[in-house]
């Protein structure tokens, strides 16, 4: 081995590094990291902030404080501040894709230091099987064993390390010696063929697993072993308030009305939920509900799919990647043997794939920034202009569930702002893709609706009692003076932004007042 390592360590790592092939490429991450050179594209592990590569990165942002060179940065989601904060603020990331979550990365990206490809997260893994993107010179992936016969077991995500570890020149594995083993059997690592001459994806339930129990290396491969034994961050979930309650409930009640019409039963259909707290607060909802027997077929699983599993009302839940909170990331590491034959991890192009979703039928739920009175919605940009995190998976379980929901408070900023306007400043999900609006008001089903009809039950059903009736002024004049299929006032479409920004509320009224 190349680093130094005693005999308590050598047997401790004995039981996680099982690969003869692999165990003289021990090295520092800070000899990983000289390796990588100006211009290089890297493909890191990790995905909404765990099982994310932390010692190579970090040892990059050290040399970017005295170096200038720039990388491409590939990975599966946000990841921890290793890599969207401390690399960004040593200004190395030339284009960062798919995801990010982090406001150092953020602001580079606004800035225009940083380019970003916002992305459906199931779309990278083609980008990089087809030489859109890349090629990637080093996939870096986190890993809490390497078996016999040369499997890497992820950690608390699967996101795109398999094509990384497939189509990069070079690997380097971070082993995390602190990761617990009880990770090894429940990950599914499935990698389609290419285009063409791919068939199916035999996933016909949440429960199936198809592939292998880690990522297939090759040997000749892997340049270089890191030992790690730092954690996951936890993720910033805040507990639910009186208006996500509000929110949860108004969405069980679209749910038992949708059980009243005939077209499911008590079990649902498979559930996606979104990350935030907004999300998280709405399946914690779901605890006290008569639902039970639930499948989740998700990207990401949060505290409280956890909960509902402990509460037997989640009977197996799949997905990509972990994003849990202290209490939860430190409570899992004890007791994840009781939830072994309750989860899977697949790599994010299985869970996120439009074929796998179209087939389950499943039932989608997402977190809206903004949306307009026909439906469209707007999940990543300020203002129509300032990123804030990425697109994520909503694209691709929107575009392919049985029904596509997206949830929000209806207003922002102490009542300033309406989360329902005239016209969304930006549009990630246009009407077509969008079939329920949730908020602490009420939900408007706009299935089967035409443009008009979808404005007036999402005025009446979901927007704040202070925004109705300027959004109602706003709609029946462009009716009135315009009409059409989606009537619009150009002039005014935009005006609540534009409001906005000069004084700091919607309202129309001062502007009227100036």
């Amino acid at each position: 081995m190349k680093g130094k390592v005693d005999d308590t360590v050598a047997n401790e790592l004995n039981k996680v590094l099982r690969c003869e092939a692999l165990k003289d490429k021990i090295v520092t991450a800070e000899e990983a990291a000289s390796w990588i050179e100006d211009g290089m594209s890297l493909g890191l592990s990790g995905f909404t902030l765990s099982g994310d590569a932390k010692a190579v990165p970090l040892a990059l942002a050290e040399r970017g404080k005295t170096e200038d060179f720039k990388v491409n940065v590939f990975t599966g989601a946000s990841m921890g501040p290793n890599v969207d904060e401390l690399m960004a603020n040593a200004d190395v990331i030339n284009l960062r894709v798919p995801y990010q979550g982090n406001p150092a990365m953020r602001g580079k990206i606004n800035s225009g230091d940083s380019f970003y490809i916002d992305q459906h997260l199931s779309h990278t893994a083609e980008w990089i099987r087809q030489g859109v993107i890349g090629p990637v010179d080093y996939a870096i992936i986190e890993a809490a064993a390497i078996t016999e016969e040369g499997y890497i077991i992820p950690t608390g995500s699967v996101g795109n390390s398999p094509i990384f570890v497939q189509e990069a020149k070079h690997v380097i594995i971070e082993l995390n010696v602190n990761a617990p083993m009880e990770f090894e059997g429940l990950h599914d690592i499935y990698i389609p063929d290419a285009q063409n001459q791919r068939k199916e994806i035999p996933v016909y339930s949440a429960t199936d697993k198809i592939g292998t129990p880690g990522i297939k290396v090759d040997p000749e491969k892997v340049v270089g072993i890191v030992l790690t034994e730092q954690g996951d961050i936890p993720s910033p979930i805040v507990p639910p308030d009186e208006e996500t309650q509000e929110i949860a409930n108004n969405l069980l009640n679209f749910f038992r009305d949708e059980i009243k019409l005939g077209r499911m039963d008590e079990t649902l259909m498979p559930l996606q939920s979104g990350v935030g707290s907004v999300a998280n607060a709405v399946l914690d909802g779901m605890r006290t509900s008569e639902f039970k027997d639930i499948e989740v077929y998700s990207e990401v699983l949060q505290d409280a799919i956890f909960d509902l599993i402990d509460d037997g009302v989640v009977k197996f839940a799949s997905a990509t990647s972990l994003t849990l909170s202290k209490k939860r990331l430190d409570s899992f590491k004890d007791d994840i043997s009781k939830y072994r034959d309750k989860l899977v991890f697949r790599p994010q192009e299985i869970s996120n794939h439009p074929e796998v979703i179209r087939r389950l039928g499943i039932i989608s739920f997402n977190t809206a920034l903004e949306l307009d009175i026909y439906g469209n919605v707007n999940s990543t940009h300020v203002s129509g202009t300032r990123m804030m995190n990425g697109i994520g998976g909503s694209g691709d379980f929107a575009r392919n569930a049985r029904i596509a929901i997206f949830v929000t408070k209806s207003y922002a900023k102490g009542g300033d702002v309406s989360s329902i306007v005239p016209f969304s400043s930006h549009v990630d999900h246009t009407e077509h893709d969008v079939d329920v609006i949730v908020t602490e008001q009420g939900y408007a089903d706009l299935r089967g609706l035409a443009p008009r009809q979808k404005a007036e039950l999402l005025i009446e059903n979901c927007a704040h009692p202070d925004f109705k009736e300027e959004l109602r002024d706003y709609y029946n004049r462009a009716v009135e003076q315009v009409g059409g299929q989606t009537p619009h006032i150009l002039e005014e479409a935009l005006s609540w932004h534009v409001n906005l920004a000069k004084n700091k509320t919607m309202h129309k009224t001062v502007e009227a007042q100036k």
